[in-house]
């Protein structure tokens, strides 16, 4: 039996498409089809099957998801244990999961540009939401991650990251600023009032807004209201969220404040609102028994230097 065939299905159960997964792990799609043909052959069962939606595990597909997941885990950490020190002084290797479009990003691009461009490089990104991320670290190998929850919701997170066996740090407790381009209608004014804000504009919204336990309506995706001016795109990919903000002038939306060169080259400008529960936390998490590499206190390092610039930075 093949291990890396569990890591195929994985990835078609995250996807819950063959074409999809068979894109992100760079293969042909009937090569993946094929794969996971395979591997059902072998154990005897039918791991997935298909709907009006696309794929989907069976029961007995789940139960075999859990340990294939489990073995997967398992094994990065052998490998993480029993690589020979110089092998991985070769291979600076980091595997993360962090927000959507903010500082962090801008953190990570420091630090890519600081790793030693004579060793090898493995690095592997996920930028999603925060229960993504707690289930990259908890599931999918992954050994750092950062994850962002409103502080109303904070309690929540704290009970799920310890049934998932993560410890947490916080890094930076701070209020979402309304990220407009420089042409909005209401771009030059010193501090917006969020009903004429939303009047004026279209929201852009992460489509993504997830907390532990509770189901998604109960979730306030927004600090406007809804009603009959109410004006909303909910995008889940950040180069469509830019597109929309610099082509779009009269859209906006909520953000942590971002780097100074960042809005300058998008022609962008940050306002700050009079809006209730605007009080966001980023927080690092890891696996429990996880020792940071000096990769991983590297990509910290610029990550917490990239917030104490964006910290002290005014915004109208």
């Amino acid at each position: 039996m093949n291990t890396l065939h569990f890591k195929y299905a994985v990835e078609v159960e995250k996807t819950g498409s063959i074409s999809q997964a068979a894109e992100n792990l760079f293969m042909a799609q009937p090569n993946l089809s094929k794969a996971i043909k395979e591997l059902e052959d072998s154990l005897g069962i039918v791991i997935f099957e298909r709907t009006s939606r696309g794929v989907s595990p069976t029961a007995q597909g789940k139960e075999f998801l859990e340990y294939a997941k489990r073995i997967l885990i398992q094994l990065h950490k052998m490998e993480s244990i029993y690589v020979p020190q110089k092998e991985r002084e070769k291979r600076q290797m980091l595997k993360v999961s962090i927000p959507r479009g903010s500082y962090i990003s801008a953190g990570f691009a420091n630090f890519v540009s600081a790793l030693d461009m004579e060793k090898g490089i493995d690095i592997t990104i996920q930028e999603t939401n925060s229960l993504q991320t707690i289930a990259n670290l908890a599931d999918n190998g992954y050994n750092l991650g950062i994850i962002r929850y409103q502080t109303l919701y904070e309690n929540y997170f704290i009970d799920y990251l310890k049934e998932k066996a993560l410890e947490s740090e916080p890094i930076w407790e701070f209020s979402c600023l309304a990220l407009m381009s420089a042409e909005h209608p209401m771009a030059q004014c010193d501090e917006l009032d969020v009903h004429a804000l939303q009047k004026a504009s279209i929201e852009i919204i992460h489509g993504d807004s997830v907390v532990p336990y509770l189901p998604t309506p109960e979730i306030k995706h927004t600090f406007t209201k809804k009603d009959c001016h109410s004006k909303k795109i909910y995008v889940y990919e950040r180069g469509s969220e830019l597109e929309l903000l610099t082509r779009v002038t009269n859209t906006f939306m909520w953000t942590s404040p971002l780097p100074q060169e960042l809005l300058n080259r998008h022609h962008f400008v940050q306002r700050r609102c009079n809006i209730n529960n605007n009080a966001f936390k980023d927080v690092f998490i890891y696996p429990h028994d996880y020792k940071l590499s000096a990769i991983d206190k590297l990509f910290l390092n610029k990550l917490y230097e990239m917030k104490n610039e964006v910290a002290f930075l005014r915004y109208n």
